[in-house]
């Protein structure tokens, strides 16, 4: 039985079907018969490809009429007799071999070059040596034997016999063509990649006594993988089983950043500095360490900077302290903090040098040490501060912090705006919240009646604007970012934590008011009571 396919088929796959020796009917059928392995073999790619699209239906606008398309059951190609005279596979003489025997004498010309020797030469004279066998010779090419077979056999009687003909004048070359496993050649280039590859190291810069001092980088090489892995496989499809060298494609690896650019390093385009002098001697620690870590940082053309990625992590080992932070509108002690004031600090550096800011966060609340929406707060992976090193040359980044508690962050690089250009930001306040009644948390971790307090915080939405001022004159005012800091009204953590339930029941009917003074005042009582009934039981000599 012939299996219908019904579809449709554009007009210029119809002409592909025609010129690729389908069949056509009057009744719009399109029969085929192929032989071989699959359904496709011995069929062009021409062919294949009309047919998988009456498979998938139609892939283009130009259709043509709907048809039926039928298909011929696959017949099995007859493998029997044995090959014409003249017929080669290389330099081996098929001339009256079966079809098993053909393959027999291939597949052991094949084992005897499994075992010839491949050189790759890779960095500094190093080599790596292989069999054949070892990089996954193989060669399955049955269906080319199956063609061979063939020859002088298929098609009409005038093209048997020409094919007859031409054998008696001139043989008939295949080539026996073996395959290599790229899988396997790429392993063993990437290793010797990693044994070998010479990486180039960068040219450094710094400062010592108030000088640049620049330290010149080196040029290494390297395997380039992709380019090596290609030209050993051209090589390896010309195989002929004699031992074999390749060179591998090794290529200079050019520094980064080189001297000659670090030296152009020596104008300011940037600077500012805050102060920490109201800190305590943890925060202030924690603002020398942040500091420490991005001083001596090099941006070369394009490259950003993550504040979080240079100060992290956040540890003891890393040179951190416990101090206050703000965490959701609270005030909480957490390892590092204090690295806000670094972030912000170095934020109105990087404006002043006009880079592109890539991320910026305002902190939950208002900060004291830069203005209304000049703040960059960092917090984890979800907030940080990030920007990119627009400008053509490099920069360097210097933070330092004095004995008088400043934390100065200068940015040095190449100078091209010009002189007569002034760059300024100003800070707008847009609106003021100022919070209401209080908040009392209880906390049952806490023994009954200790209390902490925190102040409340005015909630602000504020504006930073770039102002450009050409020769005095205002020329440029752009809005840099609008940040708002939410209200937190006067908080209060009280300790429940208790075995009075009568004493436990007085505090929680004093949070129940909402009213930190009153949960003051109850405290007061219950302290006051405890402290009368501890000099009665000391009078009787309890």
């Amino acid at each position: 039985m012939m299996k219908p396919i019904y579809g449709r088929f554009v007009k210029k796959s119809i002409l592909t079907v025609l010129a690729a020796g389908f069949m056509f009917g009057q009744n719009g059928r399109y029969v085929y018969a192929f032989s071989g392995d699959d359904v496709f073999a011995g069929a062009t790619g021409l062919v294949k490809e009309a047919f998988e699209k009456v498979q998938n239906g139609p892939q283009d606008e130009d259709l043509g009429e709907s048809f039926n398309m039928e298909i011929e059951p696959m017949v099995e190609r007859d493998l029997s007799g044995t090959i014409m005279n003249g017929i080669y596979f290389d330099d081996i003489n098929m001339s009256g071999k079966t079809y098993d025997e053909a393959v027999k004498l291939i597949r052991d010309k094949v084992k005897s070059m499994s075992t010839a020797n491949i050189t790759l030469n890779s960095i500094g004279g190093n080599s790596v040596s292989a069999t054949a066998q070892d990089l996954g010779l193989t060669w399955d090419d049955t269906n080319l034997v199956a063609d061979a077979l063939y020859v002088g056999r298929s098609g009409n009687i005038v093209e048997r016999y020409k094919e007859r003909k031409d054998l008696e004048h001139d043989k008939k070359v295949y080539p026996i063509n073996v395959e290599f496993d790229r899988e396997t050649v790429e392993a063993i280039v990437n290793e010797q990649g990693e044994l070998y590859n010479v990486e180039a190291t960068d040219a450094t810069l710094s400062k010592a006594d108030g000088d640049f001092v620049v330290t010149p980088g080196t040029k290494g090489e390297k395997i380039d993988a992709n380019a090596s892995v290609s030209r050993i496989m051209s090589a390896l499809d010309n195989f002929t089983g004699s031992d074999l060298t390749i060179d591998m494609v090794v290529v200079e690896d050019i520094p980064k950043a080189t001297a000659e650019d670090l030296e152009k390093i020596h104008d300011v385009i940037g600077r500012y500095k805050t102060s920490f002098k109201t800190s305590n001697a943890d925060r202030s620690g924690n603002v020398r360490n942040g500091t420490r870590l991005v001083n001596g940082t090099v941006l070369l053309p394009g490259e950003s900077f993550s504040m979080y990625q240079t100060v992290s992590p956040f540890t003891e080992e890393n040179g951190y302290y416990l101090a206050g932070s703000y965490l959701n509108g609270m005030v909480v002690e957490s390892l590092g903090g204090g690295i806000c004031q670094v972030s912000s600090t170095l934020y109105n550096a990087v404006l002043r040098a006009e880079l592109q800011i890539d991320e910026r966060h305002n902190h939950s609340m208002i900060v004291s040490y830069v203005d209304l929406s000049s703040d960059a707060a960092i917090s984890g992976t979800s907030k940080d501060f990030k920007f990119t090193n627009n400008t053509e040359n490099p920069i360097y980044i210097e933070g330092i912090t004095t004995e008088d508690k400043q934390v100065v962050f200068t940015i040095y690089g190449v100078e091209t705006r010009p002189s007569n250009r002034v760059v300024s930001y100003e800070s707008e306040k847009i609106s003021e919240t100022v919070p209401e009644g209080d908040k009392i948390i209880a906390d049952p971790s806490l023994p009954l009646g200790s209390i902490t307090t925190q102040s409340a915080h005015t909630g602000y939405v504020g504006k930073l604007w770039k102002v450009v001022t050409v020769d005095g004159k205002e020329t440029e005012r752009v809005e840099v970012n609008k940040s708002t800091y939410l209200p937190t009204p006067r908080t209060a953590t009280v300790g429940t934590a208790t075995d009075n339930p009568a004493a436990l029941a007085m505090v929680q009917a004093a949070i129940a008011s909402g009213s930190i003074d009153t949960v003051k005042a109850t405290v007061g009582e219950l302290n006051s009571a405890a402290q009368a009934a501890a000099a009665a039981a000391e009078a009787f000599g309890l």
